[in-house]
């Protein structure tokens, strides 16, 4: 249920994107063309720029309904915890919602128009840029779906220190295999090869891993049972 109560937030924010839709194609495609404004998208068959359009619908129907489908993540885990536990759900919901969004918004400013203006300087001033719309809204809606999940770290980790799972010792202990795992998602996400992009995303990764890391140090403490006592402060 909670599963389809999801798929039906989602319905419902393609609905509502769907009468914004061709200023949610200029939305997106701004990073491409602000970086190269001579770029100029073509489709090859007749009813792809129909299905794009319901496709960048959609995908923006993800950010809008996000707070709802959170909502629903936390409802489905919530019986695994203790009654105290539970109380966490505002801030699950509030603050996953502004850093899904807020990664978002990092790669779609930030990332995406740095990588174009590189690659763009690459081609020289022999070529001209036509890129397919499909080919560039696909890695597109991946990579910045890649980065809100990935600006979820802090916010799952508040959470688990809070309930008492994971401790700054341990994290930071762990500090070198984030490390890696940073840098296999920056290569696997990127939509380019080259080192530098993959750096931009990897090192703002490992900065969310050590906001965790101090999140679970200001707010962090051991798990309690139910029939333990939680003290007025808490």
């Amino acid at each position: 249920m909670r599963l389809v109560r999801s798929i039906l937030a989602l319905v419902v924010g393609f609905g509502i994107c769907w009468g914004f839709h061709e200023r949610i194609f200029r939305f997106l495609t701004h990073p491409l063309r602000s970086a190269n404004p001579e770029a100029f998208f073509i489709y090859t068959s007749p009813a792809e720029a129909l299905l794009l359009y319901m496709k960048m619908s959609f995908f923006v129907g993800i950010f809008v309904a996000s707070p709802y489908i959170l909502y629903q993540v936390w409802a489905f885990v919530a019986p695994g915890l203790y009654p105290h536990e539970k109380r966490y759900a505002l801030p699950f919901i509030l603050f996953g919602s502004l850093f899904f969004i807020g990664g978002g918004a990092f790669g779609h400013f930030f990332l995406f128009p740095l990588t174009f203006g590189f690659l763009g300087k690459m081609a020289g001033e022999e070529m001209r840029f036509l890129p397919r719309i499909g080919e560039y809204y696909t890695f597109y809606s991946w990579f910045l779906l890649g980065i809100g999940l990935i600006f979820e770290t802090p916010v799952v980790i508040f959470i688990l220190a809070r309930i008492g799972l994971v401790t700054p010792g341990f994290l930071l202990r762990k500090f070198k295999y984030a490390v890696l795992v940073a840098f296999i998602v920056a290569a696997v996400i990127t939509p380019t090869p080259d080192v530098v992009t993959q750096s931009l995303l990897a090192f703002p990764m490992l900065g969310l891993y050590l906001l965790g890391a101090g999140l679970a140090w200001l707010f962090g403490r051991p798990r309690r049972h139910p029939e333990e006592k939680v003290s007025d402060r808490e």
